[in-house]
This record gives C-alpha cells, sequence and structure tokens, in this order.
C-alpha cells in the first residue's frame, strides 16, 4: 500500500457544553471576541463575557455573510489600530465570522487590509510578520473551517474575484464545537450548513488529494448527514440529531482539510459572485452531476463513493438528486438564471479552475 499523510493541528473540543472550556483554553491571555451582529441578542457574547471576564479586551460584531474586501478593510484597520494587546481571538459564529478572524489574524508590516489583499492577489507563499491565535467557536453545522487553514475572502467590485487565504499560520489553535450553540440557528442556515458539509464530504472522495484517512472521514460523514439532515429539518430543537450533524460536519471539516475542495465547489463560486446564490446551495445543488461526472473515472474512487448509498452507484446521482429536491434544493442550473449556455461555460472555467483541477475527472473532461 502506498504510503499517505494526513495533518491537522487543531485540538477539537466537542460535545454539549464544550462552550465551557473556553475558559482554560484561553487561559490568562488577552481576548477579543469576533462575531456576528446578532450574537448579543442571542445571548451568546454575554455567556463568553461571563466565561472569560477581564481577558475579554473587547467585542468586534461587525462580520458580514462572504466577507467582502471593502466590509474586512474597514474591520481589518480598526483591529490592527484598537487591539493591539489581543493574543488571542475567539471567534464565534458561522464560517463568514471564522473566514473575517483568519484575515484579521494575520498582520502585515504596515497593518493595513491592502498589503495583505496584495499578497492575495500575487498568489504567492508569504509570512507575516506578526499572527494572533485563533480559538474558533463554529455556530453552524457544516462550514469545517474551524479544523482548516482556510479563509474566504470576496472582491464583488470590478474584479469580481474570490481569494482563498492559506498559511501555515491560519489553523485555528482550537475548535470548540457546541451542538447547543446550533440550536437557535433558522432552518435556511441549518439546511445550508448541512449541504455545504455533505459538499465537503464527497468533495473530498471525487479528489486526487484523497487517501485512506480521508476517504474514511469522508465517508462516515456523507452517511451521517445524508441520514440526518431530513430528520433535523423537521425537528430543529432536538439536540441529539444538532449533535449528529456537528459531527459529521466536523468529519468533512477533518477529511478536506487534507484533500481541499474540488468541482462542486469550484463552480460554487461563479454562483455565488454572479447570482447571490448562498455557498451552501452553490455548492451542493450540482452533486448528482459531478457524482455522475466522477463514476468510472477511477475504481477506487467508486469502490468509496459506493460505500455511501444504499443503492448501486450507477443509481447514486439520482438518489441525491431526490435527496436534494426533498429538502426543496433544486439541482437545475434554470432554477438559479443560469442559462445551458452560460452553464457549460461556467462549468469549463471551473475545472480550469485551482480548485476544479482537484476533481479527479479534469484531465478526462
Amino acid at each position: 500500500m502506498t504510503a499517505h499523510a494526513f495533518h491537522n493541528p487543531v485540538d477539537i473540543r466537542f460535545g454539549a457544553g464544550a462552550l465551557g472550556m473556553l475558559d482554560a483554553l484561553v487561559g490568562s491571555r488577552r481576548t477579543v471576541l469576533v462575531t456576528f451582529p446578532e450574537a448579543e441578542s442571542l445571548g451568546l457574547v454575554a455567556r463568553i463575557r461571563g466565561l472569560l471576564g477581564k481577558r475579554l479586551l473587547a467585542v468586534e460584531d461587525g462580520t458580514e455573510p462572504n466577507p467582502d474586501v471593502v466590509g474586512l478593510g474597514a474591520m481589518y484597520r480598526r483591529f490592527w489600530s484598537d487591539h493591539t494587546a489581543c493574543e488571542v481571538i475567539v471567534a464565534a459564529g458561522g464560517g463568514s465570522t471564522l473566514d473575517t478572524a483568519k484575515a484579521l489574524m494575520v498582520g502585515t508590516e504596515n497593518d493595513t487590509f491592502d498589503t495583505l489583499l496584495d499578497q492575495l492577489k500575487s498568489g504567492a507563499s508569504f509570512t507575516p510578520p506578526r499572527v494572533k491565535k485563533l480559538i474558533a467557536v463554529p455556530t453552524t453545522a457544516g462550514t469545517g473551517s474551524e479544523v482548516t487553514p482556510w479563509a474566504t475572502i470576496w472582491d464583488r467590485g470590478a474584479d469580481m474575484k474570490k481569494y482563498s487565504l492559506h498559511l501555515r499560520e491560519t489553523w485555528a489553535e482550537s475548535a470548540v464545537i457546541d451542538p447547543e450553540l446550533m440550536l437557535s440557528l433558522p432552518a435556511s442556515v441549518t439546511l445550508q450548513s448541512g449541504l455545504d458539509a455533505l459538499s465537503h464530504a464527497l468533495e473530498s472522495i471525487w479528489n486526487i488529494n484523497a487517501n485512506p484517512i480521508s476517504d474514511t472521514l469522508a465517508v462516515s460523514a456523507a452517511r451521517q448527514m445524508l441520514d440526518t439532515l431530513p430528520r433535523l429539518m423537521q425537528a430543529q430543537d432536538d439536540l441529539t440529531l444538532r449533535s449528529a450533524a456537528s459531527q459529521a460536519a466536523l468529519k468533512a471539516g477533518l477529511a478536506f482539510s487534507n484533500t481541499k475542495t474540488a468541482l462542486a465547489h469550484s463552480i460554487s463560486y461563479d454562483m455565488t459572485l454572479r447570482h447571490g446564490l448562498p455557498h451552501g446551495i452553490a455548492c451542493s445543488f450540482t452533486l448528482p452531476m459531478v457524482l455522475e461526472r466522477a463514476t468510472g473515472q477511477r475504481s477506487d474512487r467508486d469502490e468509496v463513493l459506493q460505500a455511501i448509498f444504499p443503492c448501486r452507484l450507477a443509481e447514486a446521482p439520482d438518489h441525491l438528486r431526490r435527496f436534494l429536491e426533498q429538502l426543496q434544493v433544486s439541482t437545475r442550473f434554470d432554477s438559479y438564471g443560469v442559462d445551458d449556455a452560460e452553464a457549460q461555460a461556467m462549468i469549463a472555467h471551473a475545472l480550469d479552475g485551482v480548485r476544479g483541477k482537484n476533481f479527479i475527472g479534469a484531465l478526462a473532461t
């Protein structure tokens, strides 16, 4: 058997009540909480303030969905101007909050976001001169950002681009995954998060970077989310189901933390940038189509994918299509205002993208 490497440095605390471990994880360090605007009214800020007391220097609650370079620029400037004493960032929220925190934790020579953005645009690797530590507290079950080093930054201006911040320094120090924090999630966010996790699991399998460890995590994650999500949508206050979805999302995050994503995510970037589709829908509505393209490309990948579905692999795309449509998620491009010509151009462009090239069918297309 070929030797494989699997690496993930994040210290993980999981389970109902895990938020209480934040006190010990922070220790004596001075902290800034980065969170979302509704966190105060939901009582999350008060809970974290109660745990950290005077160690909590400030709360930055102006994060936005799919963080854009314009909003990040102002927040970054304020963070590095006002919070020089901060030693660790606690990021409590969904994927956008965690992405924002990862951007804030990376210091530049002149403490400006423009310098960081220029480095991202260049595509060259770099070592930041200053870095804050990060403790990630996800409040959704889907993004996996708490156990990956990536942060997505969007430019909706003239450039219309998506940038990926990915450094050795942007791994979280610890992840605190407490399903109790997810009991108040709206139905739409519950659905989108769960489908994001399902996409992460599948994308890590039809992937040139897959290995037996990522496969084991991904298969378990996909099976668990396929079973859990429909039931969770009918009983969103069920802590057992929230815990199962959180566990599936964590396993999917661990899987793609080593493989990265592939074609479905590559397509999703244009769908979000140009058509405003929420990320969880944008990266999941094409899963049946991508599964059709993946099937038959490599026998070892077929074997892993077959382990997920209760039907023959040839029937799995239709099984997955029915699963999504039962959740009221259309699997058709035209449902999102994209005609066939644009869809084909989008797929071709996605296959040529960095993530698209991870897809096992990319070379054969």
